[in-house]
């Protein structure tokens, strides 16, 4: 199969959207050619059977001149591909879907959001096969839709040593500074662990704000750790390139994940692919944690519970711990490794 690949930006450098290289490197494995339509091209090595073409953000072409490009695209690689996978933009399908159809090439349709729009709705009447995460994260009924999970590169993501927790203990956030990430929750725990049980924690932030109403979060946020007397021990680091993470994973002990409940957050499993172990509110990772799940899963926005889960990993023996770390790794891997994932997708769009 030929498959064609729409995707916002191909950076294997990208803070945010640096995961997807490794994805276009595993679909040149399982597809005779590829090429991808990107809005914005950066930094990428890959196969030789893989062509980029993008729409020129990087050189401030104008949004009129994108809609061109994308046509020009579409239109004059026709015949290099004979499936359309497009990667969290619906509005690509909206563009491209009726002569897609018109030449019966296959469109399948990658979506992970809790938003319900028109956007969405038209993609999927137009798309053949619709992929997504969890249920949480596609609340668009739909017959067309397959829940495959995340897929995580354990080729990047590699396991660190066995090792005991630390003394400070390390804490790892990882994702957008916004409200939805409920991170006063962690460091409010933080100042409960040194006031009730004796830890001190130092955490690591990673991550930055997008949005007018993140930048007046982050204030929030730095004024509270200021009344909780914990700045020394809270690091915000910005944004950090996806090719970085790994040692950031490596050098935790716990990751904490403090979204409600709703889509797997990809980072929970690439802490745990590290072999770091992970907390999290969200019930979505119910069937990850499996029989640790009372250890790992504390209640959604309680600092206490956190607190108190967080002490109950420290006061473990250490074999009990690398237990724990054992049996996330094996869950991770067995269910979320990224070359299981992208197969799955081209069978399933092959099928269609």
């Amino acid at each position: 199969m030929r498959i064609l690949i729409l995707t916002q930006k191909v950076d294997a450098a990208d803070d945010v959207l640096g995961f997807f290289h490794p994805w276009i490197h595993r679909f040149a494995q399982y597809c005779e050619g590829v090429t991808v339509i990107c809005l914005e091209k950066g930094v990428h090595t890959l196969p030789n059977n893989v062509g980029i073409f993008s729409l020129g953000k990087e050189r401030g072409t104008s949004r009129i001149s994108y809609i061109f490009n994308f046509y020009k695209y579409i239109w004059n690689l026709k015949n290099r591909y004979d499936a359309v996978f497009v990667h969290m933009n619906p509005e690509y399908i909206i563009l491209g879907g009726l002569l897609w159809r018109l030449w019966n090439k296959k469109i399948g349709l990658w979506y992970v959001h809790r938003q319900v729009n028109m956007k969405l709705r038209i993609a999927e009447k137009l798309a053949h096969v619709v992929f997504s995460t969890t249920p949480e994260a596609f609340r668009l009924k739909s017959k067309k839709v397959n829940f495959l999970g995340h897929g995580i590169d354990f080729a990047h993501f590699t396991r660190k040593k066995d090792e005991p927790l630390h003394t400070p203990l390390r804490i790892l956030h990882v994702g957008r500074i916004t409200p939805i990430k409920n991170l006063e929750i962690l460091f409010e725990a933080a100042h409960a662990l040194e006031r009730k049980y004796n830890i001190h924690a130092m955490i690591t932030c990673i991550g930055a704000p997008v949005y007018k109403t993140d930048v007046e979060y982050f204030k929030k946020l730095k004024t509270l750790v200021k009344e909780k007397n914990i700045s020394e021990s809270v690091f915000f680091k910005g944004a950090i390139s996806y090719t970085d993470m790994l040692d950031y994973y490596k050098e935790a002990d716990i990751s904490v994940n403090l979204t409600p409940t709703g889509g797997m957050d990809k980072a929970v499993l690439e802490s745990i692919a590290c072999g770091t172990m992970a907390l999290s509110a969200n019930k979505a990772f119910s069937e990850v944690f499996g029989i640790h799940g009372k250890s790992l899963l504390y209640k959604e926005r309680d600092a206490n519970d956190l607190a108190q889960k967080i002490n109950s990993l420290c006061i473990k023996g250490e074999e009990e711990v690398l237990n724990i770390q054992e049996y996330l790794y094996n869950q991770v891997k067995q269910n979320f490794d990224l070359k299981n994932l992208i197969k799955r997708i081209t069978q399933l769009l092959h099928a269609v």
